[in-house]
């Protein structure tokens, strides 16, 4: 059997997306970053100090001394300003992401909170305002150029430089929080979010067989929630040492409470407790890291909300269906469902159950199917999106397409009385109703 498309894991890869998942960790990076920059600048300027007076250079020292007690007022209004600035301007954009969620998907939220420009917007606001209070601990009192220890020459002017920084950020965010106002950057961002998933995703064809009698199983005992993701590098260690083959249970995304099976053992005795700590990582919600199927869910639930009667946006639920079809014919020739993860040697080690190609084209058109009857811009753009993917389909997956395009023309059939209506409502066109 073969492992077409296997990708091992970097064994990092969950850390680092759940750090991206919250907003606390580069803010608190740049605090430690602006202390070490505070400190490194304080070590310079009382060495430029200290080489002045060294060569009784005291007029030099007089004038630096003056120029940094002009900076001092500058200084002291960006400490006084920042943090009013810093609630303004994420007020409103919390306004903006609120208003995203309640047209688009709550799920857009997320977009917001792994977002490096927020991140990094958020991060220099914050350490531009600590950096000036550090700084004017910095200024002496006196201003007699033989006694004064220190002048906060270099950190009074990389202060203006992390203020430029923020105003040039503050630009660069406000244009990428507006555009989670606009239906189209949205959606690209959650298909190129999908992508990227279906780029670093294990894949391989095959199912169990050939895994043996199961001689255990491992129970969740942490929380309850929606398995997010698994340390596949840190499971497949495991099986390896106890020489044994693990199989998980859920999928990513399925809801566990404490005494479900999560994993099931082959070949052997159950590893050790410590082995498997920390190998599978529930939250609150579905996230994309090892989730194929969230990026169709997201573009799903923004097409339903469009043709929802309260919202009747059927041009949205087009946008949409046009990242849906992309997504699936990325995916039409791809190995989908069990994966097998190998050690080094090339056994298997762990199997997961991942979403096959029916699955995918239930998810993306079941629900949507239901509700287009009464739009013929979508039904078109559906039935356009069905007859490509038939055409790039090999033989053993057109089943689901063909399935979906019968039950399509169904359901407009029934819900429309006219035979020229009709008509017009199931002539296929990309554009919907161009």
């Amino acid at each position: 059997m073969s492992d077409r498309g296997y990708r091992r894991p970097r064994p990092l890869s969950p850390l680092r997306e759940h750090l991206r998942d919250t907003f606390w960790f580069a803010p608190t990076m740049g605090f430690v970053c602006v202390f070490v920059l505070w400190l490194a600048a304080s070590a310079v300027d009382e060495e430029i100090v200290a080489v002045l007076q060294r060569e009784e250079a005291y007029d030099e020292l007089s004038s630096l001394i003056a120029f940094v007690q002009d900076a001092k007022t500058i200084v002291t209004t960006i400490s006084s300003a920042m943090m009013t600035f810093i609630g303004v301007v994420f007020s409103i954009s919390l306004v903006a992401v609120q208003m995203a969620s309640g047209q688009l998907t709550p799920r857009v939220v997320r977009i917001f909170v792994r977002s490096r420009i927020s991140k990094l917007t958020l991060t220099v606001f914050l350490a531009t305002f600590l950096f000036s209070l550090l700084v004017l601990t910095s200024y002496e009192s006196g201003a007699d150029p033989r006694r004064v220890v220190s002048v906060p020459l270099l950190q009074s002017m990389l202060t203006l430089v992390l203020v430029g920084l923020s105003l040039l950020l503050f630009i660069v965010y406000v244009s990428a929080t507006l555009r989670l106002l606009q239906v189209g950057p949205v959606v690209d961002r959650i298909a190129r979010d999908s992508f990227r998933v279906l780029g670093r995703m294990p894949r391989g064809p095959g199912g169990p067989e050939g895994l043996g009698p199961e001689t255990g199983r491992v129970v969740h005992e942490g929380r309850a929630g929606v398995l997010r993701d698994v340390n596949t590098a840190r499971l497949v260690r495991a099986a390896r040492r106890q020489d044994v083959v693990l199989r998980l249970i859920p999928r990513i995304g399925d809801f566990v409470v404490p005494g479900t099976p999560v994993l099931a053992v082959h070949g052997g005795a159950v590893p050790p407790r410590s082995r498997l700590r920390y190998t599978v990582s529930v939250g609150v919600e579905r996230t994309l890291h090892q989730d194929l199927a969230f990026g169709l869910r997201q573009l799903s639930d923004i097409a339903l909300r469009a043709l929802s009667t309260s919202v009747n946006d059927p041009t949205t639920a087009v946008q949409c269906l046009d990242r849906i079809v992309q997504f699936l014919a990325a995916v039409v020739h791809l190995p989908l469902g069990t994966v097998h993860h190998r050690d080094r040697s090339g056994r298997v080690r762990l199997v997961q159950e991942g979403p096959g190609w029916e699955d995918l084209v239930d998810l993306a058109f079941e629900e949507i199917r239901w509700c287009v009857a009464g739009s013929p811009q979508v039904s078109r753009r559906l039935l356009a999106g069905l007859d490509d993917l038939l055409l790039l389909a090999p033989e053993e997956r057109k089943q689901p397409l063909v399935r979906h395009r019968a039950l399509l023309v169904q359901a407009v059939e029934r819900a429309v009385p006219v035979a020229a209506d009709r008509e017009f409502a199931l002539l296929p066109d990309r554009q919907g109703i161009g």
